[in-house]
């Protein structure tokens, strides 16, 4: 889970600015910043480790940060930081290029390399969701990376949307997570985080096989989470949207312990358990919700369901309102 390290609603306004300065410098790389209404300056920062990489979840009214050559001589963490533009609209300039980013764009930056990024004044303020980490984990080059410095990515696609989710699925509050997995995850976030980037660039074939499949493996549980209502939806249906072979994709997922068909069915099987335990839907037959997650037989659906649970989908339900 997320730790909060500066709320400043906790802070009289005078201390505001200073703290957001001081906690910024420590927390992320050291900017220096003007604030167009420092009187009504808010802001919050709740960050997670994953192993050496970080990710922060940064909420924050109108302000100019700079990064300039001389701080960068003074203390240059040497990072990449890709930042998720999740509220407001946000302006970043590094390397010559400029970018003016919306919700659901991905903007890449490096500490190396001085940069301008500014919020706009807005009654709602602004929102990110920011990886960071050190630059020699990149398994890409700087010619491929330098490039799109200071650009907009796209998150609503593809592997941006798979690094998309990733990103917020780790700031929300059911992320309880033990150090082992910090650190995998760490590992995987920057695999995705440079697929984005060579997707971008066009040099896919720039990743490592590792990072290649590890970005490869995620979108394919993206693509089955997407297409789970889908009764067609089989480990060769996979392959084939993925241009793969089936042998391919089943050496993919043996690697992480699992199958594809396993995946799949524990995918729909936890739908139908939400859906089953929803008041909302109580009235809804149990055939329909089976139906609805691509289980259109009811004695398929009830065999599936018993064999994941240990009861039958008509017993499940009754459990879960005797419950609540």
């Amino acid at each position: 889970m997320m730790t909060t390290v500066l709320d400043t609603a906790s802070l009289p306004p005078a201390e505001r600015t200073a703290a957001w300065e001081e906690t910024t410098a420590l927390a992320l790389v050291t900017t220096r910043f003007t604030f167009p209404e420092p009187e009504r300056f808010g802001a919050r920062i709740r960050a997670m480790e994953l192993g050496a990489a970080q990710v922060s979840a940064i909420e924050y009214a109108s302000l100019v940060s700079y990064r300039s050559p001389r701080l960068i001589r003074q203390s240059d963490p040497e990072l990449y930081q890709l930042g998720l533009i999740t509220s407001g609209r946000q302006n970043m300039n590094q390397a010559g290029r400029s970018a003016s980013l919306r919700p659901g764009e991905i903007v890449l930056y490096d500490s190396s390399r001085p940069f301008e990024a500014s919020i706009g004044a807005s009654p709602e303020g602004a929102g990110s969701l920011l990886l960071q980490f050190p630059r020699h984990l990149m398994p890409l080059p700087d010619k491929v990376v330098a490039p799109l410095c200071g650009t907009a990515l796209k998150g609503t696609a593809g592997i941006g949307h798979v690094f998309r989710q990733t990103l917020s699925t780790l700031a929300g509050p059911e992320a309880e997570l033990t150090d082992g997995d910090r650190s995998r995850l760490g590992a995987t976030v920057v695999d995705l985080a440079a697929a984005v980037i060579a997707r971008h660039a066009e040099q896919t074939s720039a990743l490592p096989p590792r990072s290649r499949m590890e970005a490869l493996y995620h979108e394919v549980l993206a693509f089955i989470a997407r297409n789970l209502r889908d009764p067609d939806l089989t480990p060769a249906a996979v392959a084939e949207a993925h241009c793969i072979s089936t042998r391919s994709l089943h050496r993919m997922f043996q690697a992480h312990g699992s199958t594809v068909s396993d995946v799949i069915r524990r995918e729909r099987m936890s739908r139908c358990r939400r859906d089953l335990a929803d008041p909302l839907l109580r009235s809804t037959p149990v055939s329909v919700i089976g139906a609805r997650w691509g289980c259109p037989r009811p004695a398929d659906f009830t065999r599936a369901f018993r064999n994941a649970t240990g009861m039958t989908p008509t017993a499940y339900r009754a459990a879960a309102q005797r419950r609540s």
